[in-house]
């Protein structure tokens, strides 16, 4: 007797979940990732970078956006800068929900044991370390050091834009504590967090099967979007960087995967689909 459409749901859902890597391994591995991320990104600081170079990809961004018509930046900023719970929201938006929705997605991901759960944290995994790439050809002055007049700003008293974390309030400052020579404050393109609330929004759009669900997951990259301009950290264009390189981890996630099933004969990916006995298909490559 087969089994029922619920019943081979129920077991197809058992067997992803008894087939999990391990928590310690996945929390392992991405842990190391994001250590390697952050030391590279980080080393030396921004002190490694001249601030005259990061200034002209800076001029250089502001000229190509002017061009298009669309150097939008100092009017989104101008429009809600005298609201200052409104701008400290965004604030705290920037710098909380960036790793706390990735991480939770990526936990939820991997607790409800879905099919291509080592896929999609592959793809994230790969759009971080791909990111770095960017800052180290691309260091660029984001627009809220343009009127800084500390050792890596631009002291410009024609700059229209606000460092809304020190002048209106937030949860930390780059100017605290020796963060901003620890720092690499011209990490900016691309926009990782555009990168990871792309994936973040992908991720639950190719999972969940309700289809308002899977729209309204990208609400998110759009408000990290509105985010990232408002607090004057990033230039929109940085956010077309930060879709970049998720393309880029995405295509390398899948080109892996596609090797993997040439050398094992299986399809390329972490379990059966639903429709499939749970026990026919291997749990694919790591």
């Amino acid at each position: 007797m087969g089994l029922s459409p619920a019943s081979s749901t129920n077991a197809t859902t058992s067997y992803l979940r008894s087939n999990r890597a391990p928590l310690w391994r996945e929390a392992l591995l991405i842990s190391a990732v994001y250590a390697a991320y952050s030391f590279v990104r980080n080393q030396f600081g921004s002190a490694a970078v001249d601030p005259t170079t990061a200034l002209r990809n800076a001029d250089w961004v502001i000229a190509f956006e002017r061009q298009l018509g669309l150097w939008i930046e100092p009017d989104v900023q101008d429009a809600f800068i005298g609201h200052t719970a409104f701008i400290q929201f965004w604030n705290l938006f920037y710098g909380l929900f960036h790793f706390a929705v990735t991480f939770g997605v990526l936990g939820v991901t991997w607790w409800a044991g879905i099919a291509r759960y080592r896929f999609w944290r592959r793809t994230g995994l790969l759009c971080t370390v791909f990111a770095v790439i960017g800052y180290a050809a691309f260091p660029l002055m984001p627009p809220r050091l343009l009127g800084d007049c500390g050792p890596f700003g631009a002291c410009r008293s024609d700059s229209p834009f606000v460092d809304t974390v020190i002048d209106i309030g937030g949860i930390w400052s780059f100017e605290s504590s020796g963060v901003e020579a620890v720092s690499n404050q011209y990490a900016a393109m691309p926009s990782l967090h555009i990168g990871w609330a792309l994936w973040c929004a992908v991720v639950v759009a190719n999972t969940v099967q309700r289809r308002w669900l899977a729209r309204a997951a990208f609400a998110y990259p759009l408000m990290t979007l509105f985010a990232i301009v408002v607090t004057a950290n990033h230039y929109w264009l940085d956010a077309l960087g930060g879709a970049a390189v998720l393309a880029a981890g995405w295509g390398a996630s899948t080109l892996w995967d596609r090797r993997a099933s040439l050398r094992s004969g299986r399809q390329p990916q972490d379990a059966p689909a639903c429709h499939e006995p749970p026990d026919t298909v291997g749990t694919g490559a790591a």
